[in-house]
C-alpha cells in the first residue's frame, strides 16, 4: 500500500514475463520451454512500436505458475495472463495497457492454481 509521502511510481505498469527454464521432462514444465523468451522479446518490441508510455516489460525468473504458462503478470494491478502466441501478446497489450481493461480470455484466475499436496 502506498504512503502519501511515497514518490510517484517510476513506471505506470510493470510487466513480468516468466522465462524460467527447467530441465526437459520436468513434471511442472517451464515457461521458457513453451516459448516465453521469444514472446517477451516480441512484447517489448511491440509495446515500443505502439508507443505505450510508462511501461516496462521485464524478464522474470520463476513466477510459480509454470503449469499455466507462459505466465505474465502486470503490476500495479497484479493481473496474471497466459500467452502462447504473438496474437495473445497483442491482445494483452491492447486490452490491458492501451485501453485499460482486461484480456479476459487470457487471464489466469483463482481457479488456475496448483495443488500444494
Amino acid at each position: 500500500m502506498n504512503e502519501p509521502s511515497d514518490p510517484p511510481p517510476y513506471f505506470q505498469a510493470h510487466v513480468f514475463v516468466c522465462c524460467n527454464r527447467r530441465p526437459d521432462g520436468h513434471r511442472r514444465g517451464s515457461c521458457a520451454a513453451r516459448g516465453s523468451e521469444k514472446l517477451k522479446d516480441y512484447m517489448k518490441a511491440r509495446a515500443k512500436e505502439l508507443g505505450i508510455p510508462g511501461i516496462r516489460v521485464n524478464q522474470a525468473g520463476c513466477l510459480d505458475r509454470c503449469e499455466f504458462g507462459p505466465a505474465i503478470v502486470i503490476y500495479p494491478e497484479g493481473i496474471w495472463y497466459r500467452a502462447e502466441t504473438t496474437a495473445d501478446i497483442n491482445e494483452i497489450l491492447t486490452a490491458h495497457l492501451v485501453q485499460g481493461g482486461r484480456a479476459r480470455r487470457l487471464m489466469l484466475t483463482e481457479k488456475d492454481v496448483v495443488s500444494k499436496s
